[in-house]
C-alpha cells in the first residue's frame, strides 16, 4: 500500500504545473541516446558504469550564440536494484551563465526479459548569472539596461518513470519541480513535462531500428518531435556474430526543425556521435548548430536488458 501511494504521488508531481514565467530547458539533439537530462528513471541501465558527455554549439559564429555542455556519469547496482549517477550541465548565452550540477538516483523493477520499470528523482542546485557588464549597447548608458551582475543559486528536482518491454519504451517525467507555483521566477527554468513513446526492433541480422515520438510542454508551449534511428552490425561470422558498426538518426520537430544525426562505434564500450539541426525557419540558417557526442560504458556483468550476440554486447536502446 506504501509504495502504490509514493507511486501516486511521483505522478502527481509529473503532470502537475503551473504557469512560470522562466527559461526553458537546455535542447540537445542526441538526448535520443541519453534521456537522463529530463528522466533521471533512465540511469537503471543495469550493470555497467555509464559514461555521457555532449556538447552544443547554436548559430556558429554569432557572438554570444548559445553554448552548452552536458557531463554525465551513472552505475547500475544489481543487488540494491538501484542506479546512483551524476551530472553537470552548463549552459553559456550572451551574457547570461547557467550551471546545473544534479545527483540522481533510479530504483528498478524487472522480472526476466519480459519487462523493467524504473523510477528516479534527481535533486540538486540551479545557478544563473547575469553580467550586465558585457553588454555592448548602441547608446552609451542605456537606461533600459542593468549593467550591474546579478546571481541566483536555487534548489533544483527532477523526477520520472520509464517502462520498457522487448520491443517498447515509454517515459513520462517533470524538470524543474520545484519552479511549480514560484512567486519569484526570475531567471528559472520553468517546470517542463515530458511524454515519450518508442518502439525498438533488434531481430534483424544486421539492422537494429527504433521510432520514437517525443512532447515536451511548458506552460502554453508544446512541441513535438519524432525520430527514427537505425544502427547497423556487421558479420564477424558464426561464432563471434556481429558487431555493431555505425547508426543513422534524423529527427523533425514541430518548432520546424530538422534534425541529422550519426554514430560510429570505435569499439564496444565507445561510442562518438555528430548531429546538425536545420531550421526552416526563414534566418535562422545562416549559422550551423553543432553537436558532439561521447559515450563510454565499463561492463560488469550480464543482465536482462542487455542483448549477447558471441562476445559483443550491443549498445542498451
Amino acid at each position: 500500500m506504501k509504495s502504490k501511494v509514493s507511486f501516486m504521488v511521483l505522478v502527481l508531481c509529473l503532470v502537475a504545473g503551473l504557469e512560470v514565467a522562466a527559461q526553458s530547458d537546455i535542447t540537445m539533439t542526441t538526448h535520443w541516446n541519453n534521456r537522463a537530462n529530463y528522466n533521471p528513471a533512465f540511469i537503471a541501465r543495469t550493470d555497467y558504469l555509464y559514461l555521457f558527455s555532449n556538447i552544443r554549439h547554436q548559430w556558429t559564429g554569432v557572438d554570444g550564440s548559445p553554448q552548452v555542455f552536458n557531463v554525465q556519469a551513472s552505475e547500475y547496482f544489481h543487488n540494491l536494484r538501484s542506479a546512483f549517477g551524476v551530472s553537470l550541465v552548463g549552459d553559456k548565452t550572451g551574457v547570461t551563465r547557467a550551471y546545473n550540477p544534479m545527483l540522481s538516483y533510479a530504483y528498478r523493477i524487472s522480472k526476466d526479459d519480459d519487462f523493467s520499470f524504473s523510477m528516479g528523482l534527481s535533486i540538486g542546485l540551479f545557478y544563473r548569472s547575469v553580467d550586465g557588464s558585457l553588454f555592448e549597447a548602441e547608446i552609451i548608458n542605456d537606461p533600459s539596461l542593468s549593467y550591474g551582475r546579478e546571481e541566483i543559486i536555487r534548489p533544483d528536482a527532477n523526477a520520472g518513470v520509464e517502462f520498457q518491454s522487448p520491443y517498447f519504451i515509454l517515459g513520462i517525467s517533470s524538470t524543474h519541480l520545484l519552479s511549480i507555483g514560484s512567486a519569484d521566477p526570475s531567471f528559472r527554468n520553468a517546470n517542463h513535462r515530458y511524454g515519450y513513446a518508442i518502439y525498438k526492433n533488434n531481430n534483424l541480422d544486421l539492422i537494429f531500428y527504433k521510432i520514437g515520438l517525443l512532447v515536451t510542454n511548458r506552460d502554453n508551449l508544446t512541441i513535438a518531435e519524432g525520430n527514427i534511428f537505425v544502427r547497423f552490425k556487421h558479420s564477424t561470422g558464426l561464432l563471434r556474430g556481429p558487431r555493431e558498426v555505425f547508426d543513422l538518426g534524423l529527427s523533425y520537430r514541430t518548432s520546424r526543425q530538422l534534425a541529422l544525426m550519426i554514430g560510429v562505434m570505435t569499439s564496444p564500450n565507445l561510442r562518438v556521435g555528430y548531429a546538425y539541426d536545420y531550421s526552416f525557419i526563414p534566418g535562422y540558417n545562416r549559422n550551423g548548430t553543432h553537436e558532439i557526442m561521447i559515450e563510454y560504458r565499463i561492463f560488469s556483468k550480464a543482465s536482462s536488458t542487455r542483448v549477447r550476440c558471441g562476445d559483443y554486447l550491443f549498445w542498451y536502446p
